[in-house]
């Protein structure tokens, strides 16, 4: 890849992100999953092309712009995310500890 391709990809990492953070505000956890997974296709090709080599000059700031931007996004969208988790997780154990009690009583 040549520098203006790695600035473009890093670009559309950074817009993915913008609407993983909106699908987070919204509650739409199947569009952030989707979204997610498309981000990380291209992470991974960021991964698989750019040049061991550091950009320069101007791309290399606006790399930097870009990457403050995709941090920002993931953070906020992590803070969204974990209350939702930690309340999924929960319901979970408790399921779990109820089906355990049922088992339980059931064989005893």
């Amino acid at each position: 890849m040549n520098s203006q391709e790695i600035i473009t990809l890093y670009e559309l990492v950074s817009d993915i992100t913008g609407k993983m953070l909106a699908a987070a505000r919204a509650g739409e956890w199947d569009r952030l999953t989707q979204l997610e997974e498309l981000c990380s296709t291209h992470v991974q090709t960021l991964r698989n092309g750019e040049p061991p080599e550091p950009l320069s000059g101007p791309l290399r700031a606006r790399k930097v712009q870009i990457i403050h931007k995709i941090l920002a996004d993931d953070r906020e969208i992590r803070n969204l995310t974990e209350p939702w988790m930690a309340k999924l997780a929960s319901l979970i154990n408790h399921t779990g500890m109820e089906r355990k009690l049922t088992n339980a009583y059931r064989t005893g």
